[in-house]
């Protein structure tokens, strides 16, 4: 069996470092948007397996701009 493990609203607040409350877990809930997360009676459980990949499916990769050529031809 697979030892799966689940993170309450409050760790999922602490995982994010504050950055997302959990008043704003509960929101998403009632929106239906964020983390996906089972309910098991009152119980609300977030799997960290889908914690991750909500992260990646949110993750910004920047790239260097390329940068500007300049052009020597043109006198100044």
């Amino acid at each position: 069996m697979e030892d799966n493990k689940y993170l309450t609203a409050e760790e999922v607040s602490d995982r994010y470092r504050g950055g997302v409350s959990v008043g704003t877990l509960r929101n998403w809930r009632a929106m239906r948007i964020g983390p996906t997360f089972v309910k098991i009676g009152k119980a609300v459980l977030y799997p960290a397996a889908e914690l991750d990949a909500w992260d990646q499916k949110n993750m910004i990769i920047c790239r260097a701009p390329k940068r500007l050529s300049m052009d020597t031809s043109e006198g100044a």
